[in-house]
C-alpha cells in the first residue's frame, strides 16, 4: 500500500525538490569550475584499467609507479601521434590554402558550378580574409580584442588543463579510497539502496562506455583507412574526428559537412571531380557504418541498449543541457538504467533490485 500524504511527508518532498533545484542551479553557476574535475573523473575512469594492468605487470602493490607509467605511456603515444601526423596534416592544410587562394584570385573555375554562381561567390565572400582567419593565429586582433585580455584568457585555459591533469593524478592515486570515501558519506538507512544503485550505474557505465570507446577506436581506424584510400586532404584528421564523435550516437554524421567542404576545395584545381570524390566518401561512410553497426556493436556491446531513436535524441538533449558534452557521452547508459528502474519499481511494483541487461 502507498503511504498517505501527511503534512510531514509533503514538507519532506518539498525540501527534496528544493535541494534538487538548488543543486541544478549550482551546477550551472559552477560549470566552469566543475568541468575540469568532471573531465578528470572521466579520463581517470578511462585510464583506470591501464593503471591496474601496469600494476599487475610491474608486480607492485602501490599505485604510484603504475600511475606514473600509465601517464608516461599516454604522453609517449600523444607525442608520437603529433610527431608523425602533424607534418603531413600541415602540408595538406597549406595545399588547401593554395587552392582557396587560386580560386579567390580568379585563377581557377569550378566545372560543376555555373560561372555566374562562381562570380557571385567571389563577390559576396572574401575568401582571402577567410583564409587569413583560418590560417593565422593572430586573427583575433581583427575582432577588437586586446592582447592582454586574450593572454589572460589563454592563461586561464592553460590553468584549467593543468588543474585537470593534477586532478587526474590525485584521482588515479586514490581511486579505490575515493570510492570508499563516498560510500561512508551515505547515511546508514539509505546505504543498501544507494550502494545498489551505484553498483548498477557502474555496471551500466562499464558495459556501455568502455565498449563504445572500443567501437569508436575501431571506427576511427576504418574511417582513416577509407578516407586515405579515397585520397581526400586531411584524411587522418577527419577519420579521428569521426571516431571521437562516435562516442555520441548519430554525431558522427556531423562530419559530412566538413567532408563536403574538403571535397569542394580539393576539386578546385580540377585534378578530381567533386561528385565522384564526394560519392567515394559517402561509400566510406556506408561501409564503415555497416561494419560498426551490424558487426562490431552486436559483438562488443550486445543488445543491452535497445532504445528508440527518438528516446536517444531526447536523452542526449536533456543530459547535454544538464552536463554539457560529458552528459551527452553518459546519456544512454544512465537513461537505460533509469528506464529499467522505472519499469521495475513503478510499473511492475517490484522491490528495488539490479536491473537485468540482455547481452
Amino acid at each position: 500500500m502507498s503511504k498517505p500524504f501527511t503534512f510531514d511527508r509533503v514538507v519532506r518532498m518539498i525540501i527534496a525538490l528544493a535541494i534538487a533545484a538548488v543543486a541544478v542551479w549550482l551546477t550551472g553557476v559552477l560549470y566552469n569550475v566543475l568541468l575540469p574535475f568532471c573531465l578528470a573523473c572521466l579520463l581517470s575512469y578511462i585510464l583506470e584499467p591501464f593503471v591496474e594492468f601496469n600494476q599487475r605487470l610491474l608486480k607492485i602493490k602501490k599505485r604510484g609507479p603504475a600511475v606514473f607509467v600509465t601517464l608516461l605511456d599516454c604522453t609517449i603515444l600523444i607525442g608520437a601521434f603529433i610527431y608523425f601526423m602533424v607534418p603531413p596534416i600541415s602540408n595538406e592544410i597549406h595545399g588547401m590554402e593554395k587552392m582557396i587562394s587560386d580560386f579567390s584570385s580568379h585563377n581557377t573555375s569550378i566545372p560543376f558550378i555555373p560561372e555566374e554562381w562562381t562570380d557571385y561567390l567571389r563577390k559576396k565572400f572574401d575568401f582571402t580574409q577567410l583564409l587569413n582567419q583560418l590560417t593565422h593565429s593572430n586573427s583575433f586582433i581583427n575582432k577588437g580584442e586586446s592582447i592582454i585580455s586574450v593572454s589572460f584568457e589563454f592563461l586561464l585555459h592553460s590553468l584549467e588543463w593543468l588543474l585537470t591533469f593534477i586532478y587526474i593524478i590525485f584521482i588515479l592515486l586514490d581511486y579505490d579510497k575515493m570510492g570508499e570515501g563516498f560510500r561512508l558519506l551515505v547515511p546508514q538507512k539509505y546505504k543498501a539502496t544507494v550502494f545498489q544503485i551505484a553498483d548498477d550505474v557502474k555496471v551500466s557505465m562499464n558495459k556501455y562506455f568502455r565498449s563504445q570507446l572500443l567501437i569508436a577506436s575501431c571506427a576511427a581506424v576504418f574511417y582513416c583507412i577509407g578516407f586515405s584510400i579515397v585520397g581526400i586532404p586531411l584524411a587522418i584528421v577527419m577519420g579521428i574526428l569521426v571516431g571521437i564523435l562516435y562516442m555520441i550516437p548519430y554525431f558522427q554524421y556531423i562530419t559530412l559537412i566538413p567532408i563536403i567542404i574538403i571535397c569542394f576545395i580539393d576539386s578546385l584545381d580540377g585534378h578530381v571531380e567533386f561528385w565522384a570524390e564526394l560519392g567515394a566518401c559517402g561509400l566510406v561512410y556506408v561501409v564503415c557504418q555497416c561494419i560498426c553497426d551490424y558487426i562490431l556493436t552486436p559483438k562488443i556491446m550486445g543488445k543491452s541498449l535497445g532504445l528508440n531513436p527518438a528516446i536517444i535524441l531526447l536523452s542526449l538533449s536533456i543530459w547535454g543541457t544538464l552536463l554539457g558534452i560529458i552528459g551527452m557521452i553518459i546519456a544512454l547508459p544512465l537513461t537505460t538504467l533509469m528506464l529499467a528502474y522505472y519499469k521495475k519499481v513503478i510499473i511492475d511494483h517490484k522491490p528495488l533490485s539490479a536491473p537485468t541487461f540482455v547481452n
